[in-house]
């Protein structure tokens, strides 16, 4: 392997052909660019698409009200599903799945906050303490929301760090009461959300928002979260549709009478998704590579071809096939090797480049892992070796009276 003889043969060899190696050489290195630009790419629609479900919990489940479309035991359709306190109650209580559970109110008429001569327009959220978990928020100083605030209607306010940069600036928020529609609320918690939508509001408890605000017990969506699998969480919202059929008399066959938003199946279907596109992509970059092997095999094929002669005068003075077969194998390996590993680099380094510009929602930080790079390195040793072999065996069976009649 480390013949110096050898090393010295083969460079001449591909000196004298420059032009034939280099294309040779080319193509291989084009494979395995493409093989590494394609896996990258892939990576990033695949981080993009997780970034986007990571902003809430991804095993939760949302329940929105609709508008029946069916008509149902007398009733027509057109009807309007509302949500009350009851369908927050019945569903904490019917299903032992459900963990992390939330009602929602949306505080939309005056939305004004204001601390001393600062105001500002937020969305005011009214919620039960799950959507901590639900909206994977995370708390920098104070607390969120507990049952307490909520069995006693506290006038209490967890807030974004953008909101209290607005209204407090550099002074602490912590205990102070921030007005919300010019009614005092206590500040209890500071936090910030990995949705930029989602750090343009603050949350107050629901019980609180319905005897200030809406003077009523409905509530505008419920959500939880489950440890369920995708198929176990399917047979959740199917008894979660029933229940709430069964409740507000609609048909349970009626899917616009109210909407599930399964974001655990949805997870699942998009990992199957990015488990194909993988696939696909490998089997496009492995076919591009082994179109690459076929030039070096042929080329390979024309090198013997050409060195008939050589190779019979070698067998005559007493050269064994395992050396003849070593020395166009490692030719093959090294044009392989070197190619291939230009167009790692190459690969890798565009990924590295472009990546800290890629600034889209759905295609974030497009990189080839370790593994991938060690496996396509791993895959051209092998290929090289292939690619050589058919040639090797071949120049090893050269008669040496054959060769010496060649012209």
């Amino acid at each position: 392997m480390f013949d110096i003889d050898k090393w010295q043969e083969i460079l001449a060899t591909i000196k004298k052909n420059k032009l034939r190696t280099f294309l040779t050489g080319f193509s291989v290195a084009w494979g395995i660019f493409m093989l590494i630009i394609l896996l990258g790419s892939g990576r990033g629609l695949e981080n993009g698409v997780k970034k986007q479900f990571e902003q809430d919990a991804t095993n939760s489940i949302w329940i929105y009200q609709g508008q029946t479309s069916m008509a149902f035991k007398g009733l027509k359709p057109g009807r309007q599903i509302r949500f009350t306190n009851q369908d927050f109650d019945l569903t904490k209580r019917d299903n032992k799945e459900v963990e992390n559970l939330s009602s929602r109110v949306n505080v939309w008429r005056q939305r004004i906050l204001s601390y001393k001569r600062e105001y500002g327009n937020y969305d005011i959220v009214s919620v039960h303490p799950g959507t901590k978990a639900l909206e994977n928020i995370k708390i920098i100083e104070g607390r969120f929301l507990n049952d307490i605030d909520i069995n006693e209607s506290r006038k209490v306010v967890a807030m974004s760090l953008v909101v209290k940069n607005v209204l407090f600036k550099d002074e602490e928020a912590l205990g102070k009461y921030l007005n919300i529609n010019n009614i005092p609320f206590k500040v209890i918690g500071l936090f910030e959300d990995g949705s930029e939508r989602d750090n343009q509001r603050v949350y107050i408890p629901v019980t609180t928002a319905q005897k200030i605000f809406t003077g009523g017990v409905e509530i505008n969506n419920l959500a939880f979260t489950s440890n369920a699998t995708a198929e176990e969480s399917a047979k959740i919202e199917e008894n979660i549709r029933n229940q709430f059929a069964q409740r507000h008399s609609f048909d349970k066959n009626d899917q616009r009478a109210i909407f599930i938003n399964n974001n655990i199946e949805e997870l699942k279907r998009f990992q199957n998704l990015f488990a194909g596109i993988r696939l696909f992509v490998w089997i496009i970059g492995i076919g591009t590579i082994i179109a690459g092997i076929v030039g070096v095999s042929n080329i390979m094929l024309i090198v013997v071809k050409e060195r008939t002669k050589e190779i019979g005068i070698r067998k005559a003075i007493g050269a064994t096939p395992s050396s003849i077969i070593g020395l166009i194998l490692l030719e093959s390996i090294a044009i392989t090797a070197f190619a291939g590993y230009i167009g790692l680099v190459l690969g890798v380094g565009l990924l590295e480049l472009i990546s800290p510009y890629v600034k889209s929602d759905f295609f974030l930080n497009p990189e080839a892992d370790f593994r991938i790079a060690v496996s396509a390195t791993l895959l051209l040793i092998l290929s090289g070796t292939l690619a050589g072999f058919v040639p090797a065996r071949k120049a090893a069976s050269i008669k040496p009276i054959d060769a010496l009649r060649d012209e």
